[in-house]
């Protein structure tokens, strides 16, 4: 299934609210992640992160990745399949697209969100840019 097809009267998966994001580490181990999820146009679907995220540094060696609808928690949507694809990071124009699909998808979520990290970067010890770059996935 490809992200923006609609399977089996099932929605979209850009129209779930969570998608488990899977990268790959250089040894080729996979590390998943649930993630926003929103809808770009043929096919693709989106995602922000923060650049010293994990996963910007896995996609900044392999852009391969799979996506599969989930929960919050990552836990995958009974009777949905992963699907491979290719993502890359972006910014300019592009992450400003993104940024504005999220906040009108996930509204105050978004906000909190950055709170939240902000709280958690300072208690850390370790602050990391939020949401600064764009992922594109595009299926396939």
């Amino acid at each position: 299934m490809q992200p923006g097809q609609h399977y089996a009267g099932k929605m979209a998966l850009s129209d779930e609210k969570y998608m488990l994001l899977t990268t790959y580490k250089r040894d080729g181990r996979p590390v998943a992640t649930p993630v926003w999820v929103v809808d770009l146009g043929d096919g693709k679907v989106g995602f922000w992160t923060s650049s010293g995220s994990g996963k910007a540094k896995r996609l900044a060696h392999t852009p391969r990745v799979t996506v599969q609808p989930s929960d919050g928690r990552g836990r995958t949507k009974t009777g949905s399949a992963a699907a491979g694809g290719t993502a890359r990071l972006v910014t300019g124009s592009e992450l400003e697209e993104i940024r504005s699909k999220i906040i009108s998808k996930y509204g105050f979520m978004t906000k909190l969100a950055k709170v939240m990290g902000t709280i958690g970067g300072i208690l850390k010890g370790k602050r990391i840019p939020y949401g600064d770059r764009g992922v594109v996935v595009t299926p396939g």
